[in-house]
């Protein structure tokens, strides 16, 4: 389980400043707010963009065009399940249905209780396991009915993945 910083505009400002002097730090930046925030809350748009001298709509299209950045706080654990190819092939979608049975939340949401976010992403490299997931950082392949009923017990404990 990842642990956030609350927002706060200071805090942005440190972080904008700690990377505004990066080639092509738009995207350094949304990185670093995700890391220290959790996700990339709107108000940091006009602040990076008027550090950066870009418009906010430049700002905002880095923001929403990559799927990895979210825009609101995710859950305690980040369940990512792969949706590639090769991981589809080895059965990832009907791990997928069964994930959100046993988690109790739709991909791409956060529980209503705050204790999981489920989300797609698209490759973890690990083909020759597939299925495979992210599980608070934690790599995982040869994911399976089992494996998912594990992490469903770690979100329901409010432990790591690994601990019950």
């Amino acid at each position: 389980m990842a642990v956030y910083e609350d927002w706060s505009t200071e805090r942005a400002a440190q972080v904008i400043a700690e990377h505004k002097h990066l080639d092509g730090a738009t995207m350094p930046i949304l990185h670093a707010m995700q890391e220290t925030f959790g996700f990339v809350p709107d108000p940091v748009v006009p602040m990076i963009a008027e550090t950066l001298n870009l418009s906010r709509a430049e700002v905002y299209g880095v923001l929403t065009f990559y799927h990895d950045f979210r825009r609101e706080p995710p859950g305690r654990t980040v369940v990512k399940l792969c949706a590639a190819e090769a991981c589809q092939s080895m059965g990832s979608t009907a791990l997928t249905a069964y994930a959100e049975e046993k988690l109790g939340v739709s991909m791409g949401e956060t529980s209503a209780d705050g204790r999981v976010t489920l989300e797609p992403i698209y490759c973890l490299g690990l083909c020759a396991c597939a299925p495979s997931a992210l599980v608070d950082g934690q790599l995982v392949g040869r994911l399976d009915r089992a494996t998912v009923d594990e992490i469903a017990e770690c979100v329901a404990a409010g432990k790591h993945f690994g601990e019950v």
